[in-house]
């Protein structure tokens, strides 16, 4: 075996007119000579990592009589080096030193060495990480053993066993570890990244270019957060925390709901924004995702109380916000009294009666369903898949959490199907009617709440309800399970009791309330769940069709808006149901809501610049 030495001193090998280099550094033009014989020439290309093809003759390669057992070793452990040193894995590199030793020993006997080749091939090639690709390649070239069948992915050339897995799996764990390094207490915002990260697997198998998009989408494009100054009954100066979270805008004007909760923190506010640019996209209406709020608790303030707060927290927003901008909402703590406290203080400092905020009362521009919207919308969501499903909803028994709007309404909807409404609750504990509620008794919880009162005074409108103080009420048995009061209100041991007791369907009406362990627990199980981003989508699509009122200066009949809402609820659940089966999941609803909507906002981004994809 013959060795040829280069001007760079690297070091090669010739064998019948074929060249071989040890290092992995780009081969140029090359002078060169046998250390054998003194032969000279000149060699030039530019394959990397590859068995060099033969020069023409006048290059001076020449052939010597080969030692085959010699030349395979080397091919092989040569081979191994390289893949070795690609690899940033320590103990992989023990694999290396492995095989050169066990090559070393079989030299000399051509039946060992090819047992010990095949062995140790089999044994790497669940070990080696391959070289990492990038995009903008148009075309890349591996090792011989690297080079079996082919899948072409997205206009891409990938191996078909692991190397377009490998290369999700790296870009999904960068990106995560990357936003958990920059916001590393944000517990609720890293749990609404990761969800939606892991369950988008499939969508980038399928189409890896999204992958770039992944780390920009989760990151807000703006987020302001400031100080409320307010002053209470007793002459006393409060003061609290506002927030805008301005999130992403591809698609529409920033548009989310104000959370009043003493809970409120950026990291809520983040996930909250996070998941609505998603949930905005999947309406079909032309609408970016945003979200804001304050630690401000409006339980136990008088209207003058709440009035103050609301003028102060406007006086700082209303510089972020407008009709083409940014589009807040109501949400937890925010009802029709505070969207009209903040409507006026906006209009007095801008002098402009524009739809700047979703939520108005009717007859100074607001829509007709938007409070019972989200309850509905769940519900009808509900109906499509039963049917879906060869199931009804009549007789069915239905366990709701809250009671707010949400739950009342969903509640209401429940029993225009023939439903069965067992429970509500609130953050003391649940009510529990065995025989159900109707349409009376209904009514007296909701008098109850629009009196700020609690769950328990239900007991004294009931003789046959029962109340469990501090419990929440997936403990009993039920067809259907509608969490609707906040986030990470089913938990695992709350997924495993409902699908103990037969729950068949879980339909969030809240904004992230089962934590990811339930939701597997869900998916494990063949329990039909239709994810919050998808399930409460109903309260901005009607707030979309406010927006559209305000524009043209016209009102639609309340048959009219709830005509559009079960369309748009039926869009969002044929869109979900076929992109899970388009991606391979099918009955995958969770999937296909973050697919569908991530699709969409992606395509968006990229069209727009904010992702750069050089063309391949």
């Amino acid at each position: 075996m013959d060795f040829i030495t280069s001007r760079k001193g690297s070091d090669m090998i010739c064998h019948e007119g074929f060249l071989y280099r040890n290092d992995k550094t780009k081969l140029n033009t090359i002078n060169w000579r046998c250390a054998k014989t003194g032969c000279k020439g000149r060699l030039t290309t530019s394959l990397r990592y590859r068995e060099q093809q033969q020069p023409p003759v006048s290059s001076g390669v020449h052939t010597h009589p080969p030692n085959p057992a010699e030349v395979a070793a080397r091919r092989v452990e040569n081979s191994v080096k390289t893949a070795a040193v690609r690899t940033r894995d320590p103990p992989r590199r023990i694999v290396q030193d492995t095989i050169t030793e066990e090559v070393a020993a079989a030299v000399g006997s051509s039946t060992n060495l090819r047992q010990t080749i095949r062995r140790k091939r089999k044994a790497t090639d669940q070990l080696i990480i391959r070289p990492r690709l990038y995009f903008g390649i148009k075309k890349r070239m591996y090792d011989e053993k690297f080079r079996r069948e082919r899948k072409v992915t997205d206009g891409r050339l990938y191996t078909s066993e692991t190397e377009l897995d490998r290369l999700i799996m790296a870009t999904l764990e960068e990106v995560y570890a990357k936003v958990k390094s920059r916001d590393p207490n944000q517990t609720e915002f890293l749990q609404a990244v990761d969800e939606v990260v892991q369950s988008l697997r499939p969508l980038f198998e399928r189409y890896p270019k999204y992958l770039q998009v992944l780390a920009t989408a989760c990151e807000p494009e703006r987020a302001i957060q400031f100080r409320v100054p307010w002053q209470d009954d007793k002459g006393v100066m409060q003061v609290n925390r506002g927030f805008r979270v301005q999130f992403n805008q591809a698609i529409g004007p920033y548009k989310g709901g104000l959370r009043f909760h003493p809970s409120v923190n950026l990291s809520i506010i983040k996930f909250l924004g996070f998941e609505q640019i998603f949930k905005n996209a999947l309406t079909t209406l032309p609408m970016g995702g945003g979200k804001g709020g304050s630690d401000f608790d409006p339980k136990g303030k008088s209207d003058a109380e709440v009035l103050r707060f609301c003028q102060s927290f406007m006086t700082e927003l209303y510089r972020h916000i407008g009709p083409d901008c940014d589009v807040p909402a109501g949400d937890i703590g925010v009802g029709g009294r505070e969207i009209g406290f903040l409507f006026g203080q906006y209009k007095r400092i801008t002098h402009d009666h524009v739809g700047v905020l979703t939520g108005k009362g009717w007859g100074w521009g607001g829509s007709l369903i938007r409070p019972e919207a989200t309850g509905y919308g769940c519900v009808y969501a509900l109906n499509f898949a039963a049917i879906e499903h060869g199931d009804t909803l009549k007789g069915k028994k239905v366990t709701i959490s809250g009671s707010g709007n949400v739950a009342q309404f969903a509640a209401e909807k429940c029993l225009h199907f023939g439903a069965t409404v067992l429970t509500f609750s609130d953050s003391s504990g649940t009510i529990y009617e065995p025989n159900g509620f109707d349409k009376a008794k209904c009514d007296k919880l909701v008098a109850i709440k629009d009196r700020r009162g609690r769950c328990k005074e239900y007991l004294q409108e009931s003789s046959t309800a029962q109340y469990f103080d501090g419990k929440r009420p997936w403990h009993i048995a039920c067809d259907v399970a509608l969490p609707s009061a906040t986030q990470n209100e089913v938990e695992k041991a709350d997924a495993d009791a409902l699908v103990k007791n037969g729950c068949k369907y879980v339909f969030e009406g809240a904004n992230m309330p089962s934590t990811n362990d339930a939701i597997e627990i869900f998916k494990a199980n063949k329990v039909v769940y239709f994810p919050a981003k998808a399930a409460n989508a109903g309260g901005v699509a009607v707030s979309g069709l406010e927006m559209a009122q305000n524009s043209g200066r016209v009102h639609w009949t309340r048959q009219e808006v709830d005509d559009k809402l079960q369309g748009i609820m039926k869009n969002i659940f044929e869109t979900c149901r076929d992109t899970a089966k388009d991606l391979g999941k099918p009955g995958d609803y969770q999937l296909g809501a973050n697919a569908a909507g991530f699709k969409k906002v992606a395509d968006a981004m990229i069209a727009q610049g904010q992702v750069f994809q050089p063309n391949l």
